[in-house]
Order: C-alpha cells, then structure tokens, then sequence
C-alpha cells in the first residue's frame, strides 16, 4: 500500500510539473494581432559618431581622412522570432535608403507586425536583382531614381549603387577626393559583379516585444562603422585605390562592408 501511495504521489507531483510548463510555454501574444517595430541606424566611426566633413579618422594603414557623404540602402527585411518563426516584411514596403546627411532616414519603421518576441533580425544591403530590373515606373518610395534614389543610381548602368561613400584623405602635400561607389547585383543576361550583401543579427538574449497595444513598439539599436567599409578582410589603401565603382576591387569594399552593422541594444519602451 505504501508503494502504491508513493507512486501516486509521483504521477500527482509529474502532472503538476507537465501543466507548469504548459503554462510557461504558453505564448503571451496573438500573432493574429499586429504591431510596430524601429530599427535605428546610428552611424559611426569605430566608437565615436560618425561627423561628415569635420571629424578626422585614421584607417587601418594609418591614413587620415574625413568623410563627406555616407549613404547606403537596406532591403528584404526579416524578424526573426525567439519561436523559431519568421515574418518576412511584404517586399514592397522593404527598402530604405540611410543617409547620414538626413537624420530623418536613421529611423527605419515596420508597421503591421504580427504580434511576437523577436530575438533578431536580417536584411540585405544593397539592392536585389529584382527591383534592379523592374521598370523604372514601378520603383517607388526609396528606389525611385527620379527622386530619393537619383543619387543612388548609375543611370549609365541601369543599377543601383548599394552603398556611398565619399570624403578626402590626406596625400602629403595637399588632401585629396576619395570615391567609393558599390554595387553591382550579379547581372541581367550575363554574370557579372555582386556585392549584395546578406546580414543576420541577433538582439544577443533580448527580445523586441512587438504588441499591438505600443504605440511606438520596441527599438533595435543598429551601430553602423564606417571605418569597417576600409578595414576587414581588405584594408583599402587610398593611395592605390582612390576612386572605386563598377570594377573587380569593388567586392573587397563590399566583403568589407557586409559586417560593418551590429546590434548596440534594444528597448522595449
């Protein structure tokens, strides 16, 4: 008798756990419910923030410079949710052109979010084959090369440049321009130069908590380095490459690039 009471005892005591961890696994949002989510561009200079034609920098071989223009597109956004899902941001409203002249595009806002935990995100830089090839009549918003997009467009080249940057470095005797012009999304009827970058980042332990009853949603704060677009894989040596764009050096600057967007914080106030 006392072992069949201690075997009850145990089926009572397993019983309890089980729907304790139901409870705990039970989701406290309704993904049928929608919200909204920042994520916020902040451009730097390794760890100072990034000053257009003032602020002075040094490269990775010791070369100083300033930067004039900083400029970069972000595409094909996805959240990535701590349940293993994903919400893929419809791919129409899924292009944003970051300029550091404008602070107003620092702030990248996805509306209609299903409701959820999100632990990360990934987007592309760059511009996708896609969208380089549809008529010039159906780019809009960020893309359009009639308007916000006409500085990020090589209307010789029917494409779009996927990140800018510009400035002057010092050359001795006197400071000269530097011109760094990437793109290039693999070609239309032949191979050609890709440097469409993919990135996936994790928020590092913590979620964005996107319920519809915020009204401003979470924010995921993004460093962006531009010294990583020089230093990497490749530190580009100005003197010998001043003025790059559509030619093979390109896909040193742009494997560069690809790692230069990390994740500083992210709040959920």
């Amino acid at each position: 008798m006392k072992n069949l009471k201690f075997v009850f005892a145990i089926f009572a005591v397993s019983a309890l756990t089980l729907q304790s961890c139901k409870k705990e696994t039970k989701k406290d949002y309704d993904p049928s419910q929608k919200g909204k989510m920042m994520l916020h561009f902040d451009n730097r200079a390794g760890a100072d923030d990034l000053v257009l034609n003032t602020g002075t920098y040094s490269n990775a071989l010791g070369q100083s410079f300033n930067i004039s223009k900083f400029n970069y597109y972000i595409s094909n956004v996805v959240l990535l949710n701590s349940d293993g899902s994903k919400y893929t941001v419809p791919q129409n409203n899924s292009y944003f052109l970051v300029e550091e002249s404008d602070e107003t595009t620092a702030d990248v806002e996805l509306s209609d979010i299903p409701e959820g935990n999100y632990s990360g995100v990934s987007f592309v830089i760059g511009v996708d084959s896609n969208r380089n090839t549809l008529p010039v009549s159906e780019r809009t918003g960020a893309l359009d090369p009639t308007a916000a997009g006409q500085d990020m467009y090589w209307s010789w080249n029917s494409g779009y440049i996927f990140l800018k940057m510009e400035g002057m470095y010092d050359s001795v005797s006197t400071m000269k321009m530097f011109m760094y012009h990437i793109g290039g999304y693999g070609g239309y009827s032949s191979p050609t130069i890709n440097n469409i970058k993919n990135v996936t980042l994790s928020f590092n332990g913590t979620n964005a908590e996107v319920r519809k009853a915020k009204t401003s949603g979470p924010e995921a704060h993004l460093y962006v380095d531009a010294l990583k677009v020089l230093n990497g894989i490749t530190n580009v040596d100005f003197f010998a490459n001043p003025m790059v764009m559509f030619n093979a050096y390109s896909v040193n600057i742009a494997n560069n690039y690809s790692s230069m967007i990390s994740v500083n914080h992210v709040h959920n106030d």
